[in-house]
């Protein structure tokens, strides 16, 4: 697990799959609850993790991510029965945003002057539908700053190894040309990575960073294309109590 300091008081951390309980083909530290795991596995493992992390685990907002670009501010945790959304963000200290990812990119911000935190789900539909500026303009409404903020964009599948159809790779490009991208085949492909930056850039972040890991290529990691069914790993960022 890759614990991160943000800035003075603000962390972030990205799980890999190892340190649960779950069993194989979740082996072992499974996040996501909607993938045919133990219910009782996943619930150990989330508990485990914001242990592991430091963070209270009735304080860790997770959400029921569908794709979209929906976006909203949250003071507290949604329960058994959370929303559909595919980003949060909160200004209240020790409430730690999960995103749970096996290919998509968890993408975390962070303005340390106006201490706002937010987290997206930015998986291809995702990124055609904006979530991350929406995410960043929701932010925006709120005080932050995109000039001061710190943007960490999570372990994605890469453009070398995403491979979509054509018609696909059209429609993602239309919406943000650096998507475009081809694998070491030389067929269709989307870089999700050069398509965030991208945005956050457009958006008016200052500061991107990345964990590059290709999750296609990380053993370590969960990966959708990869293995089916496998589990999630999760992006987590947090103010400081």
């Amino acid at each position: 697990m890759n614990r991160i300091q943000l800035a003075d008081g603000i962390h972030a951390a990205f799980t890999d799959r190892h340190g649960g309980v779950s069993a194989p083909p979740y082996g072992s530290r499974n996040l996501g609850g909607g993938v045919g795991d133990d219910p009782g596995a996943v619930a150990r493992n989330r508990d485990k993790t914001a242990a592991d992390l430091g963070v209270d685990p009735a304080r860790v907002v997770m959400m029921r991510q569908v794709h979209g670009a929906g976006v909203r501010h949250v003071t507290e945790p949604f329960g058994d029965d959370p929303p559909e959304l595919d980003a949060v963000c909160t200004d209240v200290p020790g409430l730690a945003l999960s995103v749970l990812v096996a290919d998509c990119a968890p993408v975390l911000l962070a303005d340390p002057v106006a201490r706002l935190v937010g987290g997206a789900h930015s998986g291809r539909p995702g990124t055609l539908a904006g979530v991350v500026p929406a995410l960043v303009a929701a932010m925006a409404e709120r005080g932050a700053d995109p000039a001061g903020m710190i943007a960490l964009v999570g372990p994605a599948a890469c453009g070398l190894c995403y491979e979509v159809p054509a018609a696909m790779r059209e429609e993602v490009a239309g919406a943000v040309p650096e998507a475009w991208a081809s694998t070491r085949a030389g067929t269709p492909a989307v870089d999700l990575r050069a398509a965030i930056t991208a945005q956050l850039a457009r958006a008016g972040v200052g500061d991107v960073r990345h964990d590059a890991r290709c999750t296609i290529e990380s053993p370590e990691l969960f990966s959708h294309r990869r293995q089916r069914p496998t589990g999630r790993f999760a992006g987590y960022v947090w103010l400081e109590d």
